[in-house]
């Protein structure tokens, strides 16, 4: 059953829609490198398509009704949004789901520190990452440092053309016998992606601090560009992610390749399916969340309470609120847990199952089942609830796949879907298949990101 190009289907204006969607998406992927930039820029594009809080709306003493538009966003990095449907929202919702974090380093809360006239910040690294490709290449740091006052100093280092960018160093190959024959996961250790962040030594200094003179000038640059002391660091979040913008990729310009593709690839198409809909029979739900990459943990992740307290927020709101209507609403939910597969790679073929893996340019992804080797972890969507999805992208002319993540004995591994199934609402996984997948740089077919948002929208239309 091999599913054919979407390439070869389009017609002119389809390419134009599909550059729109890439445009779009690329400019994401460069404004959003942190959850929390990514909620910001959902939130942006949200309110000007017409959505208010429901913070704003309980303020102000107004009920909800059919057709409002109303999002929640919690602690920064998790957000909700609805389009509330005629329907009685114990039916259930079309929930479109996907996670807006990923792999990166982050920074020690006591991170700074000299060694030999060069100064350094201590980083541990976030989800799963191949060490060795952080090393060596141009980075930059994002995030914020909230000072004991409250105040909150955002910052982004490595962006703009005229900002330094920071860096990890690396063995030059002359000296690095005995390291060229560790194995790779030990190439480089985790305490040794320290990232270098200066080298010129502040002059004048008493004796005292004369020893860490370079570590006093990086001080004195925080202190006059963002207010800032070495304790404020105690209460920083600050991310180390590759510098740089995601850029078209390939002499045809048919790919993008860029940072954090995992999983705002989804996302971004999510969110730009919903924010098309007109007003729907059934409620709408985009529910984009945090701390996927390290087990969906957290007061921010999928296996918090936040999207259940957000629906009974939502239920509240519309004077409709009871623990069983709350259990209803969920129950009776069908959702699309999107995350990227790993798409097949020729230089890697040894780690495939060609006949059921995902192929860049072939659409979305569905993959009923996910979980590592005797499918650990799995969420096995059901025959009929599969049956189903393929009706509606059928119906809608969306171009779509199945796949596992590799072979069976080499790995696997999933995403939130399992979580959701908690509530016994049908879901399945799905996505946009990717190569170099949690890498500093991934690769995306933009016919696939295309395919993404005409299925999700086809989903909210249908499901």
């Amino acid at each position: 059953m091999e599913r054919p190009n979407a390439w070869l289907t389009y017609s002119e204006s389809e390419i134009k829609e599909l550059e729109d969607v890439a445009k779009k998406y690329r400019h994401f992927l460069n404004v959003g490198k942190t959850e929390r930039e990514c909620v910001t820029q959902i939130v942006k594009e949200a309110e000007e398509a017409g959505y208010v809080s429901i913070e704003e709306k309980r303020r102000n003493g107004e009920a909800l009704k059919a057709g409002d538009k109303v999002y929640e966003v919690g602690m920064k990095k998790i957000i909700a949004l609805y389009h509330i449907g005629e329907d009685d929202l114990a039916e259930g919702m079309n929930i479109l789901c996907a996670h807006i974090d990923s792999p990166r380093l982050d920074i020690k809360q006591n991170p700074l520190y000299e060694d030999t006239d060069l100064a350094y910040l201590d980083t541990h690294y976030y989800g799963g990452v191949k060490k060795y490709q952080w090393v060596a290449i141009p980075l930059a740091m994002h995030g914020v440092i909230v000072k004991k006052d409250g105040s909150v100093v955002e910052v982004n280092i490595g962006e703009d053309e005229e900002d330094p960018i920071l860096y990890i160093t690396d063995l030059l190959i002359h000296l690095a016998g005995q390291q060229m024959a560790k194995k790779a996961s030990e190439v480089i250790e985790g305490e040794k992606m320290d990232i270098l962040i200066g080298s010129q030594p502040l002059k004048d200094l008493p004796d005292d601090k004369k020893k860490e003179a370079v570590k006093e000038n990086v001080l004195r640059i925080l202190g006059e560009k963002y207010g800032v002391e070495e304790e404020d660091f105690l209460s920083a979040e600050l991310e180390i992610v590759p510098a740089g913008k995601a850029r078209d990729c390939g002499l045809d310009r048919s790919m993008i390749a860029g940072y954090g593709q995992d999983d705002r690839v989804c996302a971004y198409t999510s969110l730009l399916a919903f924010l098309e809909m007109d007003a729907p029979k059934r409620t709408s739900c985009c529910l984009l969340v945090d701390k996927e990459e390290i087990g969906s943990v957290g007061a921010t992740g999928m296996q918090s309470h936040f999207f259940e307290n957000s629906v009974a927020e939502l239920l509240d709101a519309m004077g409709q609120y009871s623990d069983l209507k709350l259990r209803k609403t969920l129950k009776n939910s069908s959702m699309l847990s999107s995350d990227v597969s790993a798409g097949y790679d020729p230089a890697y073929a040894e780690a495939f199952e060609k006949k059921n893996s995902a192929y860049l340019g072939r659409g979305i992804v569905l993959n009923k089942f996910t979980g590592a080797r005797g499918k650990s972890g799995s969420n096995d969507a059901n025959a009929e609830y599969v049956a189903r999805v393929r009706r509606i992208f059928d119906n809608h002319k969306v171009a779509f796949q199945t796949a596992e993540l590799g072979k069976v004995d080499v790995g696997g591994g999933g995403t939130i879907a399992f979580i959701a199934a908690l509530y016994g609402m049908e879901v399945i996984d799905s996505g946009v298949a990717v190569l170099s997948m949690h890498a500093p740089w991934e690769v995306t077919s933009k016919a696939d990101v295309y395919e993404a948002k005409k299925a999700y929208k086809a989903f909210l239309l249908e499901a």
